[in-house]
């Protein structure tokens, strides 16, 4: 089992990264809420991993915090809730925020998120409420989330931005919709396609944008 990986990036083809480890190029499946905590192309970066195996795939999944891995885990055992869709869940809200829709019972943030249906959101809610009500969840300083910018949101972070949330699961139009409507709202908090994916989840979530 890989349990942690620490290399360089390679690669950010989101939400894939690819991680060079003395000589070996790992492709991992990230988070966005963990990718916003990595660094560009170049940098150094640490991801606690879990290694889902299949009868078809063997996908390798990276987090930047421990309790981010955990909280996968645990998502994972639910019924009806594989990879992709905690994947999907981890990367349109911060564990906090996941913690907040369950102890709220808020039912609508959860049936948001591409594949999870008014069913689902409610048995997430039921076997999470439990696991959850002790979560201790760290704080992220504002300055790891936002960089700002008075710059227009160029058509490449755009482009990659609707990439990105199409690899997550939504509908190409629905995604082009969300990037545009964010790019107009939040174009002064935007200085690249990562902020313009926190933003476009965070938006359609009804979360808060810090």
């Amino acid at each position: 089992m890989i349990g942690r990986l620490s290399g360089r990036i390679l690669e950010k083809q989101l939400p894939i990264v690819l991680l060079d480890v003395q000589g070996v190029a790992y492709e991992v499946q990230v988070p966005m809420t963990s990718i916003y905590r990595l660094g560009a192309v170049g940098d150094s970066a640490v991801l606690h991993t879990h290694l889902s195996v299949s009868e078809t795939a063997q996908q390798l999944f990276g987090f930047a915090e421990k309790k981010d891995r955990e909280l996968f885990r645990i998502l994972i055992k639910i019924n009806g809730v594989g990879p992709k869709m905690a994947l999907a869940i981890l990367s349109g809200m911060e564990a906090s925020d996941l913690v907040n829709c369950v102890m709220s019972d808020n039912v609508t943030a959860l049936v948001k998120v591409p594949g999870v249906g008014k069913k689902t959101a409610e048995r997430l809610i039921i076997e999470l409420r439990d696991k959850l009500k002790d979560w201790e969840l760290p704080s992220m300083p504002l300055a790891e989330l936002e960089a700002a910018s008075a710059a227009k949101v160029s058509n490449a972070a755009q482009e990659e931005a609707e990439s990105a949330l199409v690899a997550l699961g939504y509908k190409p139009a629905d995604a082009s919709k969300m990037i545009l409507a964010t790019s107009k709202q939040f174009a002064e908090e935007i200085s690249g396609a990562e902020d313009l994916i926190r933003l476009a989840l965070k938006r359609t979530l009804n979360l808060p944008a810090a």
